[in-house]
């Protein structure tokens, strides 16, 4: 039988490569014949990931990881018609059946059938339907027809795969955030995160024609790197607040629409910003963006916390000063993002040279057996994206 390694989690600050069943075309006891699988050419670090690894959920040991996933098809169930063995691809993140209500109204980040316990699902995550992850050598990917972004020349894509492999959540999702904050041409935006889907986010909002693209972080390295292309930072841990800092920026203290790229594990500003304070980049960010203004809340926040700061915390229950944004008309967008919504535009965008993402968010390819440490320099604040490339076939 063909061998499959994957990495593992294994407890608060721990995850290891092991070896790992093989991938078969089943749905438990059933034949899924309307599913692929794959060799994986890349699978990236995601942010979300590390919220599991330092133990903020509810995560079972041994969960094999890893939700962003780029592949080539090695073997094709029946029903399967318009993906072919030899395609490369691109997995969204959300496991999307194509069939129910929510899947035929785009909002394949709720499918209301891959996941038993509620709407929406992932691979190797937490709560997400308890499919197997794809931070490994071979995965399968279930109603391939539906699910999978194929790139139309192989060859022109590897020469890009550092680009596209980030088509699988970071890059759709930032994007996902600045659409939804309502950036367009001529906008003034505060990107709250100067992580891989904030600066996703920010290139994004550069994408989608924003004249100025306002980033804040509390880690040097990173508001180095948003500043590499283009964008106007912000240092978190100085005492001056968000508007004092954004005025200094702009000459008046609000933006037009802002993006939450930090999500539940937010920490205070200024002389707090040792302190977790999970409530603190909602907060700031209804304070700081104008009156009729826009918040895409992509960052992620969970129903269980096992790590939370109080008791509130560790059910999802957070002091969000609501009765600000309801005074100030602001219009609140969360939850996953759709990928389907906007990655085949986003790869258009990518193949003809008008997006270089992998640039923005300093993607860097590591080996699988690299990967435990790609997440210790991570949880550090590395200014990194990392790109696990488990064959070899993205650094060849």
């Amino acid at each position: 039988m063909a061998s499959n390694r994957g990495l593992a989690y294994m407890g608060p600050g721990k995850v290891e490569v092991q070896s790992i069943d093989f991938p078969k075309l089943a749905l438990g006891s059933r034949k899924c014949e309307h599913g692929v699988i794959l060799k994986i050419v890349t699978t990236n670090i995601c942010g979300s990931d590390q919220h599991m690894v330092r133990g903020r959920t509810t995560a079972p040991k041994g969960l094999v990881l890893g939700h962003e996933i780029t592949g080539e098809v090695i073997e094709a169930g029946r029903d399967v018609e318009f993906v072919k063995v030899g395609d490369l691809v691109s997995v969204p993140f959300n496991i999307a059946c194509g069939r129910c209500r929510n899947c035929k109204e785009g909002k394949t980040g709720i499918c209301l059938h891959v996941n038993p316990a509620r709407p929406g699902a992932a691979y190797g995550y937490v709560d997400m339907g308890g499919w197997v992850g794809g931070q490994a050598e071979y995965v399968m990917v279930p109603y391939a027809d539906f699910n999978l972004l194929r790139f139309p020349d192989k060859a022109r894509a590897m020469a890009k795969i550092k680009d596209l492999t980030l088509l699988s959540d970071i890059v759709p999702t930032g994007f996902h955030g600045a659409v939804t904050a309502g950036v367009g041409p001529g906008s003034i935006v505060y990107v709250a995160g100067a992580g891989p889907v904030g600066l996703a986010c920010a290139a994004g909002c550069q994408l989608l024609g924003a004249a100025v693209v306002i980033v804040g972080d509390m880690i040097p390295e990173r508001l180095a790197q948003a500043k590499s292309f283009g964008c106007e930072v912000i240092d978190l841990k100085k005492d001056a607040t968000l508007a004092q800092q954004i005025e200094q920026i702009l000459g008046i203290p609000e933006v037009e629409c802002a993006v939450d790229c930090v999500g539940f594990e937010a920490r205070g500003h200024g002389k707090d910003a040792v302190v977790e304070r999970p409530a603190t980049v909602l907060n700031s960010l209804m304070t700081a963006t104008q009156a009729g203004g826009r918040i895409g809340i992509p960052g992620l926040y969970v129903t269980d916390d096992p790590g939370g700061v109080d008791e509130a915390a560790k059910t999802g229950n957070l002091s969000i000063r609501i009765g600000l944004g309801w005074a100030k008309s602001h219009v609140f967008s969360t939850g996953q993002c759709p990928v389907m919504r906007y990655n085949r535009q986003l790869m258009h965008a990518i193949l003809y040279g008008k997006f270089q993402p992998a640039k923005a968010v300093n993607a860097t390819l590591i080996s699988l057996d690299d990967a435990p440490q790609g997440y210790k320099d991570f949880d550090k604040g590395a200014a990194k994206k990392f790109v696990i490339d488990p064959h070899r076939m993205a650094a060849a």
